[in-house]
């Protein structure tokens, strides 16, 4: 599942087993996800909301008509990712196969199009009735993933199947389903996007056709994989991304100055934001007229990337290089005099690559021969670079 992000419901039926989903979501925090707990009003005899709100450090509501203000089961559907249902009893799997939305937690499952993994844990002889087992086979046939649970001995001395599997278990299924990462966990990513305008007059402005959206997927990425993120955004119109610090910039002077205060605490910095490389050397007060618009004087402005890789200590840093032609040699010399250890070439010739989904270019790496990328998504070449970036950390 590309682009899965990593927020995570975690919905708690009303079984002794309830105990259990406070290893799990234990595990899930650990492993970087944001856990929001939906407990059935039932499971509350089991697990107190406090447990959980002390577990998740966020706040617990059961029913439709808590935080009403909120629409809450509206909007816990959308802001999450996955679904995960543990444990789930008899009963609430009735529930949701048939529909029914008489809790916050059915509630949720019938407003989210998100996957939904489903832990089922119950006695032996409730599991193997035929009602149960026809529900089952109905939450499949729906695309919902439900667990077999585990072999073992219950809370009743009884000893089957029902009983509720290992956190371990649980996760791997998550992970299998999810195709999610955690190989950034506890990485700090920073990344610029977007294209920095020079101001010529209070109107006008010199600036690029960056749209800013190979950031932002490095972002999002970066994100998905468990890392800490800040995004230096100059000028897009994208969406902030919930989760990741935003700081908005406009000129390239205003970018070097958040890099600065940025960049020590950084594992990793993706430079993908197009800088401008003059900006006027006066900046007219007031619009200036169409018969006084004769020339603009320049100055050079800094070369954002070799002054900031020539601060690093341990970060890895990538480049990026839009040009009009594939001159590998010329990118290789690029990457070497920036400093930087990663640096991808695209050719935007012809009106390629910007404000686009796609992208096709070159990723070098020093000491290693070009790899070439053919067409693919923004989102894709995201993941390559943080692979490549994650390398070259060990």
């Amino acid at each position: 599942m590309q682009g899965f992000g990593r927020e995570v419901i975690l919905g708690v039926g009303g079984g002794i087993a309830a105990y259990k989903s406070c290893d799990l979501l234990r595990r899930l925090r650990d492993l970087g996800f944001g856990v929001t707990v939906v407990p059935t009003p039932s499971s509350l005899n089991f697990v107190g909301s406090a447990t959980w709100e002390a577990l998740s450090g966020r706040k617990v509501t059961t029913e439709v008509f808590e935080s009403v203000e909120e629409i809450r089961h509206v909007s816990l559907a959308k802001n999450s990712n996955f679904i995960i249902i543990a444990p789930a009893t008899a009963d609430l799997m009735a529930r949701i196969a048939a529909g029914r939305a008489d809790d916050l937690l059915t509630n949720v499952i019938l407003a989210s199009n998100s996957p939904v993994l489903i832990v089922p844990a119950m006695h032996p002889e409730m599991w193997s009735d035929a009602a149960t087992k026809a529900n089952v086979t109905t939450l499949r046939n729906r695309g919902y993933h439900v667990m077999d649970p585990d072999t073992g001995a219950l809370t009743s001395g009884d000893v089957g199947q029902g009983r509720f599997p290992e956190t371990s278990r649980i996760l791997g299924e998550f992970a299998e389903i999810t195709g999610s990462r955690s190989d950034l966990l506890g990485k700090r990513v920073l990344i610029t996007a977007g294209g920095t305008r020079e101001a010529i007059d209070p109107v006008r402005y010199i600036g690029n056709q960056s749209s800013g959206k190979q950031g932002y997927a490095v972002a999002r990425s970066a994100q998905q994989r468990g890392a800490q993120v800040t995004l230096i955004s100059a000028n897009s119109n994208i969406a902030d991304i919930q989760g990741v610090k935003m700081v908005k910039v406009e000129s390239a002077a205003q970018m070097l100055s958040a890099l600065e205060e940025e960049f020590d605490g950084s594992d990793i910095l993706v430079m993908s934001a197009a800088v401008a490389d003059a900006r006027p050397e006066q900046i007219a007060e007031a619009k200036i007229k169409k018969n006084e618009f004769i020339n603009i004087v320049l100055v050079e402005n800094p070369d954002i990337l070799r002054t900031i890789s020539a601060k690093k200590s341990r970060q890895i840093i990538v480049g990026f290089a839009a040009e009009t032609s594939e001159n590998l040699e010329a990118a290789q010399e690029k990457m070497v005099s920036k400093g930087a250890d990663i640096l991808y070439l695209n050719d935007v010739s012809g009106g390629d690559i910007f404000n686009s989904e796609t992208t096709h270019g070159f990723i070098l790496v020093r000491g290693q021969e070009p790899k070439k990328v053919a067409e693919t998504t923004k989102d894709t070449l995201a993941h390559q670079l943080l692979d490549e970036a994650l390398l070259q950390l060990g």
